[in-house]
């Protein structure tokens, strides 16, 4: 079984995001850069049918500059075999650029299953993944908790309002991972080591377009600070006031 996982680089969480002096895009000096944790589901998933499937190989892709190779060698380092880096350096890349940039090198690729994480932590779109479904023409189901193969086929389970869709799709097909499909593992010091060994096939594609633009960048608003009305039931009325009046909320 071949299988591809589709990841990010990603600034850190903890990171305190500035906005860059164009108001379009953030500062990147001081952005410490990791793999997307939606993506470390996705990796881990794949690893562990690697290991109970005799034969499988794992490729990891990512779009974007030379420092995603960092996320792409800690995927290495967890336990994929193979690395394929879309190389650009263009600094705004929307979901449609970046789905079609994946699915023209995927589709002269050989593979059974394509993982991707459920969303990357800095945009939110949970995108990618179903667009290149549609572009390679293959049965897409996103997001996942849980996943088996059997006879040429997957079954997931979706977590959904007040219960659990179950769904089977023929192979190959495009699956998202969602946080509690699995723990991802903490890469071993032997896997760092053969990591940074490990060679990466660099592709150059012709990059789409972006069809959003980043009109402006803000900051949220600063929320104001709580207001006492009062205590005891004799505060109800006023705070049922201005929960309806002001908060309008009631």
């Amino acid at each position: 079984m071949k299988i591809l996982v589709c990841v990010k680089q990603v600034p850190d969480t903890e990171t305190k995001i500035k906005i860059g002096a164009d108001k379009k895009s953030i500062d990147t000096s001081d952005i410490n850069w990791i793999l997307n944790p939606y993506d470390e589901y996705a990796v881990e998933e794949a690893i562990q049918i690697k290991e109970e499937k005799e034969g499988t190989t794992v490729t990891v892709i990512s779009v974007g500059p030379e420092r995603s190779v960092s996320a792409i060698r800690n995927a290495i380092a967890m336990g994929a075999d193979e690395a394929v880096l879309i190389k650009t350096e263009d600094i705004y890349l929307d979901s449609f650029t970046v789905a079609k940039a994946l699915a023209d090198v995927i589709k002269d690729l050989e593979y059974d299953l394509i993982f991707f994480g459920k969303q990357a932590v800095d945009d939110d779109n949970l995108q990618v993944g179903p667009m290149v479904a549609e572009l390679l023409n293959l049965p897409c189901v996103s997001p996942i908790a849980d996943l088996k193969l059997e006879n040429g086929s997957v079954t997931v389970k979706r977590e959904i309002e007040g219960g659990t869709e179950v769904i089977e799709a023929s192979l190959p097909a495009v699956i998202s991972a969602d946080k509690g499909l699995n723990e991802p593992r903490y890469p071993a010091l032997r896997g760092i080591m053969m990591a940074k060994r490990k060679p990466i096939d660099e592709k150059q594609v012709d990059m789409e377009t972006a069809k959003i633009e980043i009109v402006q960048m803000a900051y949220p608003q600063s929320r104001e600070g709580g207001k006492i009305v009062g205590e005891g039931v004799d505060a109800v009325p006023e705070l049922v006031r201005l929960l309806r009046e002001e908060a309008k909320v009631v």
